[in-house]
């Protein structure tokens, strides 16, 4: 998937200004931005959902702007808000969805994969919000999609279905199912994503994978000890020497050490509150 200076206005306001973009086949990639970044207009505009206004753009060897039926059939979509509603029940539902596509998954299958076995009788009408966000996305990989896009998919998940979610995805990711991951749960994206981008003002201001995104391997780590005087802290590119030199101070146990290194929240806010004091 590849997009080259892509652009997108609304009257006069930019939403997507000359962004550049490569996914892999085969890998998670997640998209970072605050609200009205253009992240979600970009995403659209990948899927064929929203036309362009400039730039190339290339998705399984297409212009989803001008794309085929079979094309469509090859990609799956996870809305951001519930999609799949009516009186019909779970079961009813993904077996309804699975007769547009030419080679679907088995319906059970799906079912049991989202964990909606014991609600398969049950209308989604009836169900409750997770439960009906499980429908959405068991619609979304029905037909066993080669991209799949989620927009903020754990939406009204407990902690418990996130995690079961996230299992689904990566068995997805290993059958060779590229996946977009949009989501405001940074943990979420650290733990499901190969690789991943920051999109602020319609452009891409950082790329990597969760690990190294903006330096953050090589950011400078806080230790904090309790002194006999009370708590100290330093900031050092060399956190291992600097607890040696404590261990020896101490002769053994360092009271309430704790080393830590910027988190992927603070890397992404960090980039933000850049971009906004050069606005």
């Amino acid at each position: 998937m590849r997009a080259r200076h892509l652009r997108k206005t609304y009257g006069g306001r930019v939403a997507v200004d000359g962004l550049d973009l490569d996914i892999r086949r085969g890998e998670i990639f997640g998209i970072l931005g605050p609200n009205g970044a253009g992240k979600s207009t970009t995403v659209e505009i990948l899927e064929g959902h929203r036309r362009r206004d400039g730039g190339e753009v290339e998705v399984l060897g297409e212009d989803p702007g001008h794309a085929s039926r079979r094309w469509k059939s090859r990609i799956g979509i996870v809305w951001q808000n519930e999609a799949v509603t009516g009186e019909l029940s779970v079961a009813e539902t993904v077996r309804h969805y699975a007769r547009y596509f030419p080679n679907p998954r088995e319906p059970e299958e799906i079912i049991h994969l989202v964990g909606l076995d014991e609600k398969a009788s049950t209308r989604v009408t009836a169900l409750s919000g997770g439960q009906r966000r499980r429908v959405d996305v068991a619609v979304g990989v029905i037909g066993r999609p080669e991209l799949l896009f989620l927009d903020e998919p754990t939406t009204g998940f407990d902690p418990a279905a996130r995690r079961q979610f996230w299992e689904l995805i990566r068995s997805l990711a290993r059958g060779g199912t590229t996946i977009v991951l949009t989501s405001h749960y940074l943990e979420e994206v650290e733990a499901l994503a190969d690789r991943l981008a920051v999109v602020v003002r319609g452009k891409v201001v950082a790329e990597g994978d969760p690990a190294t995104l903006g330096g953050r391997a090589g950011a400078r780590a806080t230790v904090r000890w309790r002194a006999p005087d009370g708590p100290r802290e330093c900031y050092t590119d060399t956190p291992t020497r600097v607890i040696r030199e404590l261990a020896t101070a101490f002769d053994g146990e360092v009271p309430d050490l704790a080393v830590k290194r910027p988190t992927l929240e603070d890397v992404y806010l960090s980039l933000i509150e850049q971009q906004e004091k050069t606005a």
